[in-house]
């Protein structure tokens, strides 16, 4: 499987795109998304797990509709995993049936557990807390503080009896609620991504909660699905499947107890996302085949479908190599060592990029006017400068590009997730225009905001 566009293939999209007219004098940034691509990405996930995994894709990677339409129509173990009610909300009315709907958030209200739960979207609980909060709205929904048989959430509100989740009638999940434990399995090279440490804001640590967590799963009967997330880019795939590993482990105890109390077994595991991406030309990504041959030895039992519905969350592996940008060189300032790149995006677009610049970054291209790749190498390198009214808005520093002027377009490579869904509106600059291409089809996704657009956005 191919792990990233090439120079030639994104040349080509920005000649049919320069040619066509899709890329107007105002639009002077533009971001694209190869959709064949992404269908690719997207397919080779699902062909590699057990049938019946939901892969829930990371909603706040990129929530765009079009996006989220798309991904949801290539293979039927499709879903979303959504950070917010708002996301929630957003795969609903992109069409999401409830019940491929994964919610996950470390601060939900009353009022949000009770739309998610009420419409049969499978939440993962955070804390302990939290799973008595849901206790009390599962007994709301259902006008008793009971609950029999397995216990088990309907899209309508109601329970029934026979264990299975449902989302508009759709059976989708055995069980009803999970709950995110820190594996506490240590953090990658990148801090701020990883979130399984020792402290962790998200879930119950595993250690020092051990106890309480195998009384939750013993006492609430619709507890039956357990969450981790490691961390993403920065994370080793060893320091992930150890993660698996230490919940595993732990799911196969809680179990043990609950046959022996005749209670139905924990059986949804959501091994969360996390798989790190390449974003460096000759640096080969780590392969999803490895990663599961790894999991299936450290957990045996994880990937047979006879025993576990999984849930994966992949938003970084499926959709950052999918999409790049472009930005017009609006100005070159020279000086007698360093070059400035002005551009049309920077900590607006790219807020990891420039206010932590040793962990992320990206490979950049420079096409002349009508869209040729330069090549070469200017003698002095170059600051890549972003928009934005603060000194730290550099996307890039000291590197090295062929000579570049004014009115070339210069792209930065594999944004397809985490950019524009971490959009800034600091300095109030509209958001650029967004395009799809299917070989030489070029759709608008999204169309370039109005300055009257922009200023509602204020009122």
């Amino acid at each position: 499987m191919q792990d990233r566009l090439d120079e030639e293939s994104i040349g080509r999209t920005l000649r049919e795109a320069l040619g066509s007219g899709m890329i107007r004098p105002e639009d002077t940034a533009v971001i694209f998304y190869d959709l064949d691509f992404l269908k690719s990405r997207i397919s080779h996930l699902a062909s590699l797990f057990p049938a019946g995994t939901l892969h829930a894709l990371a909603i706040k990677a990129n929530p765009l509709t079009g996006i989220l339409a798309f991904a949801r129509d290539v293979d039927p173990g499709i879903g979303v995993e959504a950070a917010s009610v708002g996301e929630v909300y957003q795969a609903l009315r992109t069409g999401y049936k409830p019940g491929m709907i994964v919610y996950d958030s470390p601060a939900k209200t009353s009022d949000d557990l009770a739309f998610a739960l009420s419409r049969g979207v499978w939440v993962n609980a955070d804390n302990l807390e939290e799973v008595g909060r849901i206790g009390e709205i599962i007994a709301t929904l259902t006008g008793s503080g009971t609950l029999t048989g397995s216990g088990t959430l309907t899209g309508s509100g109601t329970l029934t009896g026979s264990g299975t989740l449902t989302g508009s009638g759709i059976p989708t999940m055995s069980g009803s609620v999970g709950l995110r434990i820190n594996p506490q399995v240590g953090t990658g090279t990148i801090e701020e991504s990883s979130v399984a440490g020792e402290y962790s804001k998200f879930g119950v640590p595993v250690r020092q909660y051990r106890q309480e967590i195998f009384r939750a799963y013993l006492t609430h009967p619709w507890l039956r699905g357990v969450h981790l997330h490691v961390g993403s880019q920065g994370c080793a795939m060893d320091l992930l499947v150890n993660g698996i590993g230490i919940l595993y482990d732990l799911v196969l105890e809680i179990n043990e107890l609950k046959n022996k109390a005749g209670m139905t077994p924990v059986d949804v595991f959501d091994i969360g996302g996390g798989l790190p991406i390449s974003y460096e030309s000759g640096k080969k990504a780590p392969s999803m085949q490895e990663y599961l041959s790894k999991i299936s030895v450290r957990a045996p039992k994880l990937l047979d479908p006879a025993s576990f519905r999984l849930i994966t969350e992949f938003g970084r592996w499926t959709y950052t190599n999918s999409g790049w940008t472009v930005s017009r060189v609006e100005y070159v300032k020279r000086e007698h060592s360093i070059n400035t790149v002005m551009l049309h995006v920077g900590a607006d677009l790219f807020v990891r990029e420039c206010l932590n610049p040793k962990d992320w970054h990206h490979e950049y291209l420079v096409y002349d006017r009508e869209g040729r790749l330069k090549t070469g190498q200017d003698r002095n390198p170059y600051n890549l400068a972003g928009p934005l009214c603060f000194s730290g808005d550099i996307l890039a520093k000291n590197i090295s590009l062929p000579v570049t002027e004014p009115g070339d377009h210069l792209v930065i490579r594999d944004t397809g997730g985490y950019t524009f869904s971490m959009w800034s509106r600091y300095n109030s600059r509209p958001t650029p225009r967004i395009l799809s291409c299917r070989g030489n089809h070029l759709e608008i996704l999204k169309e370039r905001e109005s300055l009257e657009e922009l200023a509602k956005f204020w009122d």
